[in-house]
C-alpha cells in the first residue's frame, strides 16, 4: 500500500487505517526504538504510541511520507521513554551513538537553547544536503536511526572498518563546518 492510500484511510477513519500502516512501516519503527531503548517490550510499547499518534495527527496534517512520520513521532516517544527511566543510568546503543556526536548536542534544555538547538539541526541538515549520499545515508543510519556501526556498514555495502573511518571523516567535517558557521 503507498502512502497515498494509507493517507486516504485515515482520512476516511478507517479502523484499517493503524493496522496498514504498522504492516508497511511498523518493524522499521519497531527497530528505531530498539535502537534507542534496548529492551523489545519497550520499543513495542514506542510503536504503539506513534500509531496512536499518526491517528491522532492525520487529520488534519498530510504528511509527505507516512513512513518518516511514523518513525518520527515513534522516535520521539521513545526519546522520551528513555529520558523518563533515566537515560543516564541505562546505556543503550543510542546513547553510545549520541555520545560519538556530543561536540555538537546542546546541554540544557532553556528557550536560549532551544533556539540554538533549533539552528543547529538547519546547519546539521544543509551540512547533510553537501555530502555524498552514501556518507549522508550512514550518519543518518548511525546518528538518527541509531544503528549499530556494522548494521549500518552491511546495509551500505561497507566494512565496518571503512563505515568507522567514513564516520570520522564526516564528524570531523561537520565539526569544521559547525565552526565556520559559528556554532561551536
Amino acid at each position: 500500500m503507498d502512502d497515498k492510500e494509507l493517507i486516504e484511510l485515515f482520512f476516511e477513519r478507517s479502523e484499517q487505517a493503524i493496522s496498514a500502516l504498522e504492516q508497511c512501516h511498523g518493524a522499521a519503527a519497531k527497530a528505531l526504538a530498539f535502537n534507542v531503548l534496548g529492551d523489545m517490550r519497550d520499543a513495542e510499547e514506542c510503536l504503539s504510541d506513534g500509531l496512536l499518534a499518526v491517528w491522532n495527527t492525520v487529520p488534519p496534517t498530510r504528511p509527505r511520507s507516512m513512513r518518516a512520520w511514523l518513525l518520527t513521532l515513534t522516535r520521539n516517544r521513545a526519546l522520551d521513554r528513555c529520558h523518563s527511566l533515566g537515560a543516564q543510568k541505562r546505556s543503550s546503543r543510542y546513547d553510545t551513538a549520541l555520545d560519538e556526536l556530543s561536540f555538537c548536542l546542546p546541554d540544557t534544555e532553556t528557550a536560549e537553547s532551544l533556539c540554538e538547538a533549533k539552528a543547529l539541526g538547519e546547519a546539521i541538515n544543509a551540512f547533510l544536503g553537501e555530502l555524498k549520499a552514501e556518507d549522508r545515508q550512514l550518519f543518518v543510519r548511525r546518528y538518527w536511526f541509531g544503528d549499530e556501526l556494522g548494521e549500518a556498514a552491511a546495509a551500505l555495502g561497507m566494512t565496518p572498518q571503512r563505515a568507522s573511518l567514513r564516520l570520522f571523516r564526516t564528524k570531523d567535517k561537520l565539526k569544521r563546518y559547525l565552526m565556520k558557521e559559528g556554532m561551536l
